[in-house]
């Protein structure tokens, strides 16, 4: 009985082996598109907000991704990439001046609320990257932010420059 087990436990680790062996020829693609400097939200936003959105959010949320080495293994490459597209869709800093003065206020006010809510950066990103962790303070200045967008738009339409200090 125990050399059979041992069989298909060996087995068992052969096949699991070949399998993530298998899985490291599909790589999805680690995409970085250009960014105009001028449509980013670091031309919109004044600093304090800029490095708090850089630090916590720019991985997955803008054009200027890190890829780290664990980005490379299959399968969390392909978790990884698919969750840094999907993000990109929801909101990209690296595209905020073509986001209409509306979105933008919106934009900024669900930033605060999944900040607020500790939903955004997500828990598993935490887990990767422990300095994107929010502090009190980061989540006051994206609140700030999205409080300075409500007022009166420029004469241009745009909403005024987010300086928060």
């Amino acid at each position: 009985m125990w050399r059979r087990l041992k069989k298909v436990a060996i087995a068992f680790v052969v096949v699991v082996a070949v399998a993530f062996a298998a899985a490291q020829l599909v790589r999805p693609e680690r995409t970085n598109p250009a960014i105009d400097s001028t449509r980013t939200i670091q031309a919109h936003a004044g600093p304090t907000l800029v490095a708090v959105l850089d630090r916590a959010c720019g991985d997955c949320h803008s054009n200027a991704t890190v890829w780290a080495r664990y980005t490379r293994i299959a399968p969390l490459s392909w978790v990884i990439v698919r969750g840094v597209t999907e993000a990109r869709k929801v909101l990209n800093f690296s595209e905020w001046g073509a986001y209409s003065p509306n979105d933008q206020r919106e934009l900024l006010h669900a930033s605060c609320q999944d900040a607020t809510q500790g939903s955004m950066p997500m828990r598993p990103y935490l887990v990767l990257r422990p300095e994107a962790r929010l502090s009190a303070q980061d989540v006051q200045t994206i609140c700030a932010a999205a409080r300075q967008a409500d007022a009166k738009p420029a004469s241009d339409g745009r909403p005024p420059s987010l300086s928060t200090r």
